[in-house]
C-alpha cells in the first residue's frame, strides 16, 4: 500500500476538516461564521490511500476547530486500532494515533521541488513523505467537491438535511470509485453552478498550540530517524 518507507507501514489514513457552505437564519447563524466570515459547517473526514472515505463528521458549527472537531468524533464511536494511526496537519495535537508533521520546518511539497533541494535532516524527510501521504485526503475532498459542487454553495433545505450532504456525497463518492468510475471526465465537465456563486471558505485550520503529547513526539522522533538512516544507506 504505501511504497515510501516500512517507518510508515502502520498508517492506516489521513483526516482533514473542510468546510461546506451553509444556509441558516440570522438568529442562529453566528456560532456558524467561520473565520473568513462566511457561514459553513466543519466536517471531518478521513481518508485511506485508495481514496475512500471512511470516516466522515458532519454538522460542526463553521467556527469550530478541526482539533474539537476530532475530539467529539472520538467521544461519538471513531476509535483508531491499536497499533496504528493516522496523518494529521498542524491544526492537531501530535499524539501516537494522530502524528503530525514538525513545526517550524519545511513541509508542503512545492517547498521540496524549489531547486530539488533534498531534505537535509531527518526531520525534513518525515515531513517529506508525511506531506505526500497526507496529499492523499487533499485529493480525496477535492475530487469529492468537483464531483458534487452542491458542497461549495449555501443551500436552502432543510438545516438537518444541508449537514448530510457531505456524507451523502462521500458515500455515492465511494460507490463510483468500487464501481472503477472514470474520474477523468471531471476535467471536461461544464460548471452547472456559476463559479461567482461558489462561497469563500478558509482553506484550512491554522495551526493550533496544542499541550505537548511527549508520547506522540518519542513515536514520531523515531519514525523519522528510522527514515533516515534508510535513507542515507539506500
Amino acid at each position: 500500500m504505501l511504497s515510501y518507507s516500512i517507518s510508515l507501514q502502520n498508517c492506516i489514513g489521513a483526516i482533514d476538516g473542510t468546510h461546506v457552505p451553509i444556509t441558516i437564519s440570522g438568529e442562529k447563524a453566528a456560532p456558524f461564521r467561520n473565520r473568513k466570515g462566511t457561514l459553513s459547517h466543519n466536517v471531518m473526514v478521513v481518508c485511506d490511500f485508495d481514496l475512500n472515505f471512511t470516516f466522515i463528521s458532519c454538522g460542526w458549527e463553521g467556527s469550530a476547530t478541526d482539533a474539537k472537531v476530532l475530539r467529539s468524533a472520538l467521544n461519538s464511536g471513531f476509535h483508531v486500532p491499536p497499533g496504528k494511526f493516522y496523518l494529521v496537519d498542524g491544526g492537531y495535537a501530535n499524539t501516537p494515533y494522530f502524528l503530525a508533521p514538525y513545526r517550524g520546518v519545511r513541509y508542503h511539497l512545492k517547498e521540496f521541488a524549489r531547486g530539488r533541494r533534498r531534505p537535509q535532516n531527518h526531520r525534513e524527510l518525515f515531513n517529506l513523505r508525511h506531506a505526500v501521504l497526507r496529499n492523499h485526503v487533499e485529493r480525496g475532498l477535492g475530487i469529492l467537491k468537483k464531483r458534487f459542487p452542491i458542497l461549495k454553495v449555501g443551500t436552502h433545505h432543510r438545516i438537518e438535511n444541508q449537514v448530510k450532504l457531505p456524507a451523502a456525497a462521500a458515500i455515492l463518492h465511494n460507490i463510483i470509485r468500487s464501481e472503477k468510475g472514470d474520474e477523468c471526465w471531471l476535467d471536461n465537465q461544464p460548471n452547472n453552478i456559476p463559479v461567482m456563486n461558489f462561497v469563500d471558505l478558509p482553506d484550512s485550520d491554522i495551526p493550533q498550540n496544542h499541550q505537548i503529547n511527549h508520547e506522540g513526539d518519542n513515536l514520531r522522533d523515531a519514525i523519522a530517524h528510522q527514515m533516515w538512516a534508510d535513507y542515507q544507506h539506500a
